[in-house]
């Protein structure tokens, strides 16, 4: 595999210190050893990939899924667990003028089936997800950012004055918040791992440190090579997002752009520690800035809290943003300075040049289907276009929005593209200003 980022982001550096590991104990697949057919080969492990199986194996699809670590190992167990509207991080005024007013309306009809979606295979498959939440609250970072809000609330959602927060337990330096009754949060790794146990129990076959190296049209179809085994099967679906490969298959590269994310969570907290502060609410939350934060009370009475920003990935860069979380963090709730953070972790999230997701085959490439980048918005949408996936590799109709049809376009510089994120992100960040 070929990867843009240094071979420390892959390994176990940045993920050192993830909470979600200490929630759950994660299956134990069996590593793929030998030469074995299916109808269906699914690249990758996280929320794409499962969801693509379960929805394949429930129609008695042979299916087999290669995860090249261990469950749970990507963005999909390492993330802060928000199932939410989102997917895109191309505004809806800018969506419009690129796609049309229809299009754009059947994008964000798509965004709220993702997580009505996500919410019935929790159910009909009774995931214990820790599931909490009615809806987001976005807090406004700014006089400006709020004047926005008010707009946006003429349309829907239920507008707050910076006087209610204190009352809806969500005090903060913030002028103001609208929610959307959209959405709740959850545990993603056991999520994750309880679409595995459906998928199983369907008859999917799940495979860890099993990496495809490579994929080759054959004779009898497609062929997946790992290093102790491979998967001939009829369709190929490439599932992994912010961890993919350059040449895994070459028509992935230049087509997606890792970005980091950071995640802290504290120690549980009093009662009278979360009064100190005023944030008593389980409500899931994300500040306007475009650099966001975002964060929740969990069941346990811990803090998480995450942020984006992370450019280079080596221990030294993973030390400097994890403090960079910490101090962002002590700003907004200084009444939890004193409280330590007991878990700290970074991943990748993944992004397209066109700011939408990607669903649907691959050019000239019969059989081959491929699904990414939901710019940090993975729980809902990731489940969404897994199923998409799986309709696609079954030859049925999808039901996709266009807007996820186009085609992703190539970022320019190739190997190199991560050299626009710098003034891209800091132009972003004196917009937040």
């Amino acid at each position: 595999m070929r990867r843009i980022f240094p071979d420390w982001t892959y390994g176990p550096g940045p993920r050192d210190g993830c909470w979600w590991d200490e929630t759950v104990a994660a299956p134990d697949w069996p590593i793929l050893g030998e030469e074995t057919r299916a109808d269906v080969v699914i690249i990758g492990g996280g929320f794409t990939g499962m969801s693509a199986a379960l929805h394949l194996a429930a129609q008695g699809t042979k299916v087999a899924l290669l995860e090249a670590e261990t469950p749970g190992w990507g963005a999909s167990g390492r993330n802060g667990g928000f199932c939410c509207l989102g997917g895109a991080k191309l505004g809806t005024a800018a969506m419009e003028r690129q796609y049309g007013a229809a299009a754009t309306a059947a994008y964000h009809k798509a965004e709220v089936e993702a997580v009505a979606l996500a919410g019935s295979l929790i159910e009909t498959h009774r995931i214990d997800a820790d599931t909490h939440s009615k809806g987001e609250t976005r807090l406004a970072h700014s006089p400006r950012a709020m004047e926005a809000l008010r707009r946006e609330a003429e349309a829907g959602g239920t507008l707050h004055e910076a006087s209610d927060l204190p009352g809806l337990g969500l005090a903060g330096a913030f002028y103001g918040g609208l929610t959307d009754p959209t959405g709740f949060a959850l545990n993603p790794s056991k999520y994750l791992f309880g679409l595995a146990r459906s998928a199983q129990n369907f008859g999917a076959a799940l495979f860890q440190r099993s990496p495809a190296l490579s994929i080759r049209r054959d004779g009898k179809g497609w062929h997946v090579s790992t290093p102790t085994g491979g998967v001939t099967a009829d369709a190929v679906l490439i599932c992994t997002n912010g961890y993919s490969s350059e040449d895994v298959p070459p028509w992935m590269a230049s087509r997606y752009m890792p970005a980091q994310s950071t995640v802290m969570v504290t120690r549980p907290m009093s009662a009278g520690e979360l009064e100190a502060q005023g944030w008593t609410s389980d409500q899931m939350a994300y500040d306007t800035r475009n650099m966001l934060h975002y964060f929740r009370l969990m069941p346990d009475r811990r803090f998480l809290f995450g942020m984006r920003g992370g450019l280079t990935s080596s221990p030294r860069a993973e030390a400097s943003i994890r403090r960079r979380v910490r101090r962002d963090f002590d700003r907004m709730f200084p009444a939890w300075r004193g409280i330590e953070t007991t878990h700290s972790w970074s991943g990748m999230v993944c992004l397209s040049r066109r700011l939408v997701p990607f669903v649907g085959p691959v050019p000239k490439q019969p059989g081959l289907f491929a699904g990414f980048a939901y710019h940090g918005n993975g729980v809902a949408m990731g489940t969404y276009s897994g199923r998409a996936l799986a309709w696609l590799a079954l030859g049925q109709e999808p039901g996709l929005p266009d807007v996820m049809s186009c085609l992703a376009r190539r970022f320019p510089f190739g190997r190199w593209r991560r050299a626009i994120m710098p003034p891209a992100y800091a132009a972003l960040a004196l917009a937040d200003l």
